[in-house]
């Protein structure tokens, strides 16, 4: 799973995400990309499921980038833990996506492969998608 190797505030407080992307939004690296259409949290847990789904598909064929990152600390208390006695520890990353960011792409597969390989790959992800393509 990824997470950030060091953070320079280990805590952070919550935001609001609201509006649409303005960058990460155009292919880049590949011919076929996944572009998000909603706005949501994205753990490092669901990242890492649709990467397993997409490789699975593609079995040594074609390349494929990330083009997210979960740096965002999500803290959490324990069970039974009365109200006060201060934030909670560290219990996972996530990244708050927004409307447009495109979140992976692929090169070098047919467009029917990617199509297929980023539909399951949309299916581990809590937001909706669209295929795209340069």
């Amino acid at each position: 799973m990824l997470y950030p190797k060091k953070v320079k505030h280990r805590k952070w407080m919550k935001g609001r995400s609201k509006g649409i992307e303005t960058r990460g939004t155009e292919l880049v690296f590949g011919a076929f990309g996944l572009k998000s259409l909603e706005t949501r949290w994205i753990t490092s847990r669901q990242i890492e499921a649709a990467r397993r789904a997409i490789i699975r598909y593609l079995k040594k064929g074609g390349k494929l980038w990330i083009r997210i990152f979960p740096q965002k600390p999500v803290t959490t208390k324990g069970t039974e833990v009365p109200m006060g006695g201060g934030k909670g520890k560290v219990s996972h990353y996530v990244f708050p996506i927004k409307p447009g960011r495109v979140i992976f792409e692929i090169e070098g597969i047919t467009e029917k492969e990617a199509r297929e390989a980023l539909r399951k790959a949309s299916d581990k992800l809590p937001i909706k998608t669209k295929f795209i393509k340069r």
